[in-house]
């Protein structure tokens, strides 16, 4: 390819969320988070480590934010702590935490940086998991109060707003898989948690139209996708890339868009599970409840085959020959084009945004002042190239928002795992930019490369 140029509004950017980098977990009035009780119990993060301190960014936010000012960047996507707002999930809000976000929406406009605000990545007060979490209905109503405060506290100055991240994770991975809080292994208790999840993101962008602050805003949900190719030409192997796609991509695509979950999917779910419970009236709030914009998370394909037995059994992951990532991801940037253009022709999406794309690298060594992750740039080099392919081809692509700013807590990998392209030292939490940062910065500054 010779020289890229992306559109002239196109928003470059990056991507955090709250747990992962703030710290001051006990600091001015915060509640307790389902991943501050997870990462304490021994044996469910990597080497016992937690996000108590993470990067420290809640006191040190304004130097991260001129660090992203030198760079360039354009939006930064970040996550409120739903427990520094409610520490009990409802009920007495806490000023200090509405302060935080008061001030760091300030530093960044100041900045010339557009906020894009993430209302759940994952840290939901522990107070709601004791009386059932996501499986509780009434936490549908209870994450619309908190997301109507958040629009009326900041709703004057974001105008870009994102009800969920990753339903899937926090639904399969957490309830269903047990690798994240709040760490159950109950599959009918996922099944029943993503209807729960669509629901209050339908409520969540119903307290959007009605708080006053849509004129000129924009509300979407953040989902991980993830294209699903077939090992062989048979028509097993296509069975079963039918089935892992409606698992992974159109259960939470299809009721966003199409207000209808998929056929194949619901009845596999109910005859197995029991699962989801539908009453009447939800899937009409979901359908009427449009997005603006949708959000995708994307860092990796599938390739599947014909598994041994029906339903998840059916499907059996192929780790084809290739490049992979410190997390075991293959790097496949074909995957992001193939996404873009199925999400633009199945679904006629209205705007998207790329709201993370990243890789962990072993790039754990300052020498002379820079961190060389040639990788991580070649990765999100490949990257980009794949997405100006598919805006070229029709896909109304709008910005780009690359995970992540800094090194973090990566959740049951604790501190083991970079993906940032800033590095950052975890015993003195000295911020340096990567060379994938340098560079990066560069692409912003000439809008391609």
């Amino acid at each position: 390819m010779g020289k890229i140029t992306f559109p002239k509004d196109f928003i470059w950017g990056a991507a955090t969320a709250s747990y992962q980098i703030e710290g001051a977990v006990n600091q001015d009035g915060r509640g307790e988070s389902i991943w501050d009780r997870f990462s304490h119990t021994p044996g469910k993060v990597l080497n016992g480590d937690t996000g108590d301190v993470a990067c420290d960014h809640y006191n040190r936010y304004k130097e991260d934010v001129q660090l992203m000012k030198e760079l360039g960047l354009k939006g930064y996507r970040f996550s409120v702590a739903w427990p520094r707002i409610y520490p009990q999930g409802k009920g007495q809000v806490n000023q200090k935490g509405l302060d935080f976000y008061n001030s760091l929406v300030d530093e960044l406009l100041k900045a010339g940086i557009e906020p894009i605000v993430t209302l759940y990545h994952w840290d939901l007060p522990q107070a709601l998991q004791d009386i059932g979490g996501w499986d509780n209905r009434d936490v549908t109503d209870y994450f619309a109060d908190y997301a109507f405060k958040m629009y009326d506290v900041l709703g004057d100055r974001v105008k870009k707003w994102i009800t969920h991240n990753e339903p899937w994770v926090v639904a399969f991975v957490g309830n269903a898989f047990g690798e994240h809080a709040p760490g159950y292994k109950d599959f009918a208790l996922a099944v029943r948690i993503t209807h729960h999840l669509l629901l209050s993101h339908a409520k969540a962008v119903q307290a959007y139209r009605q708080s006053g602050n849509d004129d000129g805003g924009q509300i979407g949900i953040t989902l991980n996708l993830t294209p699903v190719y077939p090992d062989s030409d048979s028509p097993e192997d296509s069975e079963a890339v039918q089935f892992q796609d409606g698992f992974q991509n159109r259960w939470f695509l299809d009721p966003v868009f199409k207000g209808a979950y998929p056929e194949d999917i619901l009845e596999f779910y109910q005859e197995k599970y029991n699962a989801p419970v539908i009453r009447p009236g939800d899937m009409e709030l979901i359908a009427d409840n449009h997005i603006d914009f949708l959000g995708i998370n994307y860092y990796t394909r599938a390739v599947v085959k014909k598994g041994r037995e029906s339903g998840f059994d059916s499907v059996e992951h192929v780790h084809p020959e290739g490049k992979y990532t410190e997390m075991g991801w293959e790097v496949y940037p074909e995957g992001l084009y193939d996404l873009l253009m199925r999400i633009h022709r199945d679904y006629n999406a209205p705007n998207i945004y790329i709201t993370e794309n990243g890789a962990a690298f072993k790039d754990d060594k300052v020498v002379d002042g820079i961190v060389d992750d040639q990788d991580r740039l070649e990765y999100l080099k490949s990257h980009f190239e794949a997405a100006y392919r598919a805006i070229q081809d029709g896909v109304n692509l709008k910005g780009y928002y690359v995970w992540s700013f800094m090194d973090n807590f990566e959740w049951a990998y604790g501190y083991s795992k970079r993906f940032g392209i800033v590095y950052v030292d975890y015993e003195t939490l000295k911020r340096t930019p990567k060379k994938s940062a340098l560079w990066y910065r560069d692409v912003i500054a000439d809008n391609g490369f």
